[in-house]
C-alpha cells in the first residue's frame, strides 16, 4: 500500500478544477477506497485517508508517527530532505522531547494571551488596510493584508525588529515551497535562519523583553530544564512555517469563500456577532488547504477496516475529512452560523496545531476590520477566475483581486 508500489495509484496532490471547490474525487474515495494508493510528488508512494473518523485515528494513533525521515518512508518531494516535514526543526523536537516542548509552549499559547495580543493584530491590520486603500482598487488582498500580516505577528512574538520582517517572509516560503527550490537553495534558507536566529537569541539574552523567546530562554520546565539553542531555534522556525503561509493563505481564501457568494458577506456586515462561527466555517470548508498531514506507520494498524502495514505511509487529508456527509450535517454547503463544527482543519490528537488560537484570533481580528473598514468589499473578478497556489505544502489562492 505504501513504499513505492504505484499500481493504479492517483496523483497527489489531488489536481484542484476550481480553487474554492474541493476535487470530485473526493466524495468517491470517502465512499469506494477511504484508504487509497496515491503517487506522491517525489514519485514514491502512499495512501490517502479521506474519512472524518479515519483521519482522526490516524492523526491520534501512537503507532502512526512523525517519523517522516525512515529509510522505507516516502519522501513528500524530490528534494534530497524529502521536503519540509523532514527538517532539523523535527529532528530537535522528536520524540519525548517534542511533547515537553509543547507543554512549554502551550502554557504561553492560551486563548486568553492570544486576546490580549488582539488589540495589536487590529492595528497592525488596521494599517495595512489603510495602505491598501490608499493604493485604490482593485487591490490584491491576499498581497496587500494576506501576506504581511502573520509575518508582522509572528516577528513581534518572537520580538524580531520590523526591519527583519522581509527577510522571514522569503525564509517562510522557500522552507514550505515542494516544486520551487532545489536542495542547494532549501539548505541555505536553513543555515540563514538558524544563524540569524543564534544572533537574536544572543541579543535576548543580554536584553530580554516580553516576548515568546524571552520567556522561553528563562522557562524551566517540571524536572527544572530549560530549552536548548538548538530548541529555541527550531521554536522560531516552526512558528515561521507553521504561521505564517497557513495563515497567509487562509486570509485570502476566507476572504474570497464569504465574497464568492456575496450573501455570505452582507449576512456579516448586517451581523459581525456571527464573526466567530463564520471563521469557523471557512477553516472546515476549505477545499483548497495543501498537502495534509502524512504519517509514518511504525507498527501495523488497522484504517477503515483494513490492515496498514508497518512502513507504510499515510497522508490524511483534513479537508476531505471536513467535507464528510457523515461527520457534518449540509457538508457541501457553507453555514456561517454552524455549531458545533468540530473540523480538523487544525489536526487531532497530541500533535494537532500549537498555534491555533492565534490563527483564530489573527483571522477572527481581519474579518473584523475588514467589515468594519469596507463593507462594501466585493472580488474584482469572477469566482472561477481565481487561481490556485501551485507546489505549496500549503494550498492558497495566487491573489485575491477586490474593490470596494
Amino acid at each position: 500500500m505504501s513504499g513505492n508500489g504505484r499500481g493504479s495509484a492517483l496523483s497527489y496532490p489531488l489536481p484542484l478544477e476550481d480553487a474554492l471547490e474541493p476535487p470530485a474525487a473526493w466524495a468517491v474515495l470517502r465512499e469506494e477506497a477511504p484508504v487509497a494508493p496515491v503517487v506522491l510528488p517525489s514519485g514514491d508512494g502512499a495512501s490517502l485517508v479521506t474519512r472524518y473518523d479515519d483521519v482522526k485515528q490516524v492523526l491520534s494513533e501512537p503507532r502512526c508517527t512523525r517519523q517522516l525521515d525512515a529509510d522505507d518512508a516516502a519522501r513528500v518531494s524530490a528534494n534530497e530532505s524529502g521536503g519540509v516535514f523532514n527538517d532539523s526543526m523535527a529532528e530537535s523536537l522528536a520524540g519525548a522531547g517534542q511533547q515537553r516542548w509543547r507543554r512549554m509552549l502551550t502554557k504561553w499559547f492560551t486563548a486568553k494571551r492570544m486576546t490580549m495580543l488582539r488589540p495589536d493584530i487590529e492595528a497592525m491590520t488596521d494599517r495595512l488596510v489603510d495602505e491598501m486603500v490608499e493604493r485604490g482598487h482593485p487591490a490584491d488582498l491576499k498581497a496587500c493584508v494576506g501576506f504581511p500580516l502573520p509575518v508582522w505577528v509572528i516577528c513581534a512574538l518572537l520580538g524580531v525588529p520590523d526591519s527583519d520582517r522581509d527577510r522571514f517572509a522569503r525564509w517562510s516560503d522557500m522552507l514550505l515551497n515542494l516544486t520551487r527550490y532545489g536542495q542547494e537553495e532549501i539548505d541555505a534558507a536553513q543555515a540563514q535562519f538558524h544563524a540569524y536566529m543564534a544572533g537574536h537569541l544572543e541579543a535576548k539574552r543580554a536584553d530580554p523583553g516580553d516576548d515568546l523567546l524571552s520567556t522561553l530562554i528563562t522557562t524551566t520546565d517540571s524536572d527544572g530544564g530549560r530549552l536548548t539553542d538548538a530548541e529555541l531555534a527550531a521554536t522560531g522556525q516552526a512558528l515561521l512555517i507553521a504561521g505564517h503561509e497557513t495563515t497567509a493563505n487562509m486570509i485570502g481564501k476566507m476572504t474570497a469563500m464569504l465574497l464568492a457568494d456575496r450573501t455570505r458577506w452582507e449576512r456579516l456586515v448586517a451581523d459581525p456577532s456571527l464573526v466567530r462561527t463564520a471563521v469557523e466555517e471557512a477553516l472546515r470548508f476549505d477545499a483548497n488547504p495543501g498537502f495534509g498531514m502524512p504519517r509514518y506507520v511504525k507498527e501495523g494498524v488497522e484504517v477503515a477496516g483494513a490492515e496498514v502495514p508497518r512502513g507504510s505511509t499515510l497522508v490524511c487529508s483534513m479537508a476531505a475529512a471536513n467535507r464528510d456527509e457523515t461527520a457534518f450535517e449540509d457538508a457541501g454547503r457553507m453555514r456561517l452560523d454552524r455549531s458545533p463544527n468540530p473540523h480538523l482543519a487544525f489536526g487531532a490528537g497530541p500533535h494537532s496545531c500549537l498555534g491555533q488560537s492565534l490563527a483564530r484570533t489573527e483571522l477572527q481580528t481581519v474579518l473584523d476590520v475588514l467589515l468594519r473598514r469596507l463593507p462594501t468589499l466585493e472580488l474584482a473578478v469572477a469566482p472561477e477566475e481565481l487561481r490556485p497556489v501551485e507546489g505549496l505544502v500549503v494550498g492558497g489562492l495566487r491573489e485575491v483581486p477586490v474593490r470596494w
